[in-house]
């Protein structure tokens, strides 16, 4: 990134991981925030983390939940990971600083 910085991981919590629901259909003539995330993490290699918790409350799975839950499908989008809150962890402490976003 620019300035000498480096992302190593974003984690998304709370309703902000409506972002990764890949069934969402914005109209052409909206940003598609889906399609925004998945470049910016294949530019620069970004690990795109989703609470579970959060997740579950929202309907955001994947085939592993998908199959627990016994949902007929998974509904997250390719270049996104459900993990818990140690992958935030683990990101605080490999980081030289934090940024959050929200309330």
């Amino acid at each position: 990134m620019d300035g000498g910085h480096t992302i190593h991981r974003v984690f998304f919590y709370q309703d902000a991981v409506l972002v990764a629901n890949r069934f969402q259909s914005p109209p052409q003539d909206e940003f598609d925030i889906l399609k925004a995330w998945q470049m910016l993490a294949r530019s620069h290699d970004l690990d795109l983390c989703l609470c579970i918790a959060s997740c579950l409350r929202r309907g955001i799975v994947n085939s592993a939940e998908a199959t627990r839950f016994e949902h007929r499908g998974d509904s997250l989008a390719s270049g996104f990971t459900i993990s818990g809150l140690g992958q935030l962890i683990e990101a605080s402490l490999v980081a030289d600083r934090t940024i959050t976003f929200g309330a």
